[in-house]
């Protein structure tokens, strides 16, 4: 409870109300909810009241009791954070397992024996087969963000990694939706699970106001710099490739901005040199590709902007999730151009969402002015 008050953590949010309990009841937990809703500490206080049991503390140096899965190696390192902030003690301690970084770290921490793993799919699986870990031990299994993991191809792996933990373990499951697979692998996973629903899964957070601006794709750059100069805050700019992240970053920089890009050509000390300066305020602007959508905790964004359409509904979700967290308000400004008009409308349809809209004339002469009906 006193490292949970150090760091903030005082009345708890819906999705760890509903899950902290019966998980710490040892029932399995099957959760959907909005990203930004709380949903790490829901999985790592019970993973923590577990390992300060005695029954656990004997088991230590016998190898990992809790595992937790996900799907992206920034996710994977916000997640570790966390549980280094809340843990009672380094005793408790944790194994980032995550490709794209030097392996001998990560192989020392396991060798040395530790209490848990946080791991991506690809890279655990890949140990499992060279025998450099082992999971027969493990107490408690976290799939979270199961949605993301199967659009990524991981269900292969990750029914490999199932296969080698025992069959008395709990398990903790945690999805944006239950469609398709997603249902399948809660079927095969989880037994009587205690079932949680936090909001709708498919709309943006009430708190976010949602903004659309017909714009010639030629003038969406004058356009993301009017509303810097508009607006106060920070800015996460959504763009469809790896070159474009790079080209409106370079045009905002020189343009005085201070901006930063993070997509999947980056190395990943880039990429955490790249959120840590977002998030510590060195860089007003982050834009990224779609690798940053998913599961990134950057606090305080003020402003979310679709430079590209997203390719689909569910993504649309997912990067305006970003700004509007935790109960503070946020802007989310989507730009379509005249081959996006229709993704857009689609979009309104299938969440059922109105967005304020507006038509941009001359950008530097007025930019958003000229509100659509």
């Amino acid at each position: 409870m006193s490292r949970l008050e150090a760091n903030k953590f005082e009345i708890p949010t819906p999705v760890q109300a509903g899950a902290i309990p019966p998980a710490l009841e040892g029932r399995d937990v099957l959760a959907t909810a909005q990203t930004g809703t709380g949903k790490t500490l829901s999985f790592l206080i019970p993973i923590i009241e577990m390992l300060q049991k005695p029954e656990s503390q004997k088991m230590e140096g016998l190898g990992a009791q809790a595992l937790i899965v996900l799907p992206t190696r920034e996710l994977a390192m916000q997640v570790e954070q966390a549980f280094k902030a809340v843990r009672p003690s380094p005793v408790f301690s944790v194994a980032l397992v995550v490709g794209g970084m030097n392996e001998r770290p990560q192989l020392d921490s396991i060798r040395r024996g530790v209490r848990l793993i946080v791991a991506t799919p690809g890279r655990l699986e890949d140990y499992l087969k060279r025998r450099l870990v082992r999971l027969d031990h493990i107490k408690i299994l976290v799939l979270d963000e199961v949605d993301r993991m199967l659009d990524m191809g991981f269900e292969p792996a990750i029914r490999r990694i199932a296969s080698t933990i025992p069959a008395q373990h709990q398990t903790l499951c945690y999805s944006a939706t239950l469609e398709g697979s997603v249902k399948d692998v809660a079927r095969d996973y989880l037994k009587n699970p205690v079932r949680i629903e936090i909001g709708s899964t498919m709309k943006p957070a009430e708190n976010v106001e949602l903004r659309a601006f017909s714009v010639d794709a030629d003038k969406k750059q004058e356009l993301l710099e009017h509303l810097l100069d508009a607006e106060t805050g920070s800015f996460l700019v959504f763009v469809r490739t790896k070159h474009g992240a790079d080209r409106v970053a370079r045009r905002l920089i020189r343009s005085g901005h201070s901006a930063i890009q993070i997509h999947g050509d980056r190395s990943q000390s880039q990429r955490n040199q790249a959120l840590r300066n977002f998030t510590d305020g060195r860089h007003r602007v982050l834009v990224a590709t779609d690798v940053a959508a998913r599961g990134l905790d950057v606090a305080n964004v003020a402003h979310v902007v679709n430079f590209d359409m997203p390719k689909m509904a569910e993504d649309f979700v997912h990067r305006v999730g970003r700004t509007g967290r935790a109960s503070a308000k946020g802007i989310a400004s989507t730009f379509a151009g005249p081959s996006e008009r229709n993704d857009l409308r689609k979009i309104e349809r299938a969440l059922s969402i109105q967005m304020t809209h507006f038509k941009v004339r001359g950008v530097s002469a007025g930019a958003a002015n000229d509100r659509a009906a």
